[in-house]
């Protein structure tokens, strides 16, 4: 695609600097919010993307526990997982799954695995993209205060509560960039052992996901993407390709990226691109495929619909 990257910078930022992540979320649900080391899970259909590693990075890939959730940190290495769905129910859709994670560590089951397993129940092939981050402190405390820092760098005090919004770091994503392209890459060239239809290819994303989603559609060179779903990523206004393609986005009033800005979904509208927003009561931020108690619970089967509408679901669709 020709993508014009001389992009309003300052808005993308806000866009996919997304800092205080699902690893932090604040739902209806009690959970336990001490954060527990946790022995790296084993990943079998994990694929090498082949990318390289990250400058400057202190530890290994750990992985820890919070909220009941296990996230990935330190991850130097990219990998792309496949869930594909039975032939029998197989549409020929496919997804790329981007959890978030402020780009510091990943909610791999809650924004990733959970949500290619749903998609693949539904006859769509997805993969969960598992890209490189910034580095986080080896100890597990250390953790814990980049969360703080963290969380106070895109939260206002409440003194600022009616002012705007603290402006969000803007961070070089050219390797997230390069991961993205690599799995897109991936899926295009074992298209046909993977049941993929190359026209119809999406890409949803969580939080720092959605902001990377959102990276990959206005600066790609490479990637081609059928559809779009940030979901509680960044709502700031960007300067939309005219190829850009439809997008479906959702966020809860009560996620604190929401601020009352929809300049995203504006700015998709105001091009002449197919948009679908949803504004929910309630939900916090990073609500997955939703939890009990709260309106972004149903927001899953309501993007299954916004796809088969669009004839994304049908063999015939083309873009």
């Amino acid at each position: 695609m020709n993508k014009n990257t001389s992009k309003n910078r300052s808005s993308l930022a806000a866009a996919f600097s997304l800092a205080f992540v699902s690893a932090l979320t604040v739902s209806a649900i009690a959970q336990d919010g001490t954060i527990y080391p946790l022995d790296a899970p084993e990943e079998p259909n994990a694929i090498l993307l082949n990318t390289g590693g990250v400058e400057d990075q202190p530890a290994e890939e750990s992985w820890f526990r919070q909220w009941g959730e296990p996230m990935a940190r330190n991850v130097t290495t990219a990998t792309l997982t496949p869930f594909l769905p039975d032939p029998d129910k197989a549409n020929g859709a496919a997804v790329i799954v981007t959890p978030g994670g402020g780009f510091r560590w990943l909610s791999m089951n809650n924004e990733g695995w959970k949500v290619a397993q749903a998609l693949a129940d539904e006859g769509v092939a997805a993969f969960v993209l598992k890209y490189r981050l910034r580095p986080t402190p080896p100890t597990l405390e250390g953790l814990k205060e980049s969360m703080n820092r963290t969380f106070a760098s895109v939260t206002p005090s409440d003194d600022e509560e009616e002012a705007a919004p603290p402006p969000r770091p803007q961070w070089d994503l050219s390797n997230q960039l390069e991961d993205a392209e690599a799995a897109y890459a991936m899926i295009l060239d074992r298209a046909d052992e993977w049941g993929v239809d190359t026209d119809r290819i999406g890409m949803i994303g969580f939080s720092a996901g959605a902001g990377l989603t959102m990276h990959s559609t206005l600066h790609s060179e490479t990637m081609d993407l059928a559809f779009i779903g940030p979901i509680y990523g960044g709502m700031g206004r960007v300067e939309v390709p005219e190829d850009a393609p439809p997008m479906f986005n959702a966020i809860a009033t009560n996620d604190f990226l929401f601020n009352g800005d929809i300049g995203v979904v504006q700015s998709w509208h105001e091009a002449g691109i197919p948009v679908e927003f949803h504004l929910y009561q309630n939900g916090g931020h990073g609500f997955g495929l939703g939890y009990p108690g709260n309106t972004a619970n149903g927001w899953f089967p309501v993007f299954m619909h916004w796809l088969e509408v669009n004839k994304f679901l049908e063999a015939e669709a083309a873009k």
